[in-house]
């Protein structure tokens, strides 16, 4: 009999720390730290079997706790060094089809990392990586300031950027 799909990211129940089981906990810390871990390697750093491990993994992607698993990409090496985050205030009105087709279309352009809805000053902050200020430049003004529905942009460059799950120190 085939598994029902698991829920999409942000649906389901929520789990609270009391819920989750201490190894599950360790999973998700595990495999956040190196999603490329064999299932061996997880096993021995659990101390339990690798049977066990793989259906603990299994039944944390069937509930929805792991909602997939991710390559980290060094940027500057595909030639696109220069990273920015880029806020957008959408005027108002229509504001709802607005942002449906904003997302629909910002999120597909190539030198979007990531895209968030915010709630706040901004509505969007988009994630851009290209290979210089030029770059940058004709992404805001091509992209964002052109469109009708964007009132306002604000852009930051980023200095240094670490994805982990403790925010690491600045020297």
């Amino acid at each position: 009999m085939p598994r029902p799909p698991p829920p999409a990211p942000g649906e389901g129940s929520t789990v609270n720390d009391d819920d989750l089981h201490p190894l599950d906990a360790r999973i998700i810390e595990l495999l956040s730290a190196d999603a490329r871990m064999t299932n061996a390697a997880l096993a021995e750093a659990l101390g339990v079997a690798a049977s066990t491990a793989h259906a603990r993994v299994r039944a944390l992607l069937e509930r929805g706790l792991i909602t997939g698993f991710h390559a980290a990409v060094d940027q500057s090496r595909l030639g696109r060094g220069l990273q920015a985050i880029v806020g957008v205030t959408l005027r108002p009105g229509q504001r709802q089809e607005s942002i449906r087709a904003f997302a629909h279309e910002i999120r597909r352009h190539p030198d979007v990392i990531q895209l968030f809805f915010l709630g706040g000053a901004d509505d969007f902050l988009v994630h851009i990586a290209v290979d210089d200020s030029s770059a940058v430049r004709r992404f805001v003004v091509d992209h964002l300031s052109a469109r009708h529905s964007v009132a306002s942009t604000r852009t930051s460059i980023i200095f240094e950027y670490h994805r982990n799950a403790l925010a690491a120190d600045f020297d």
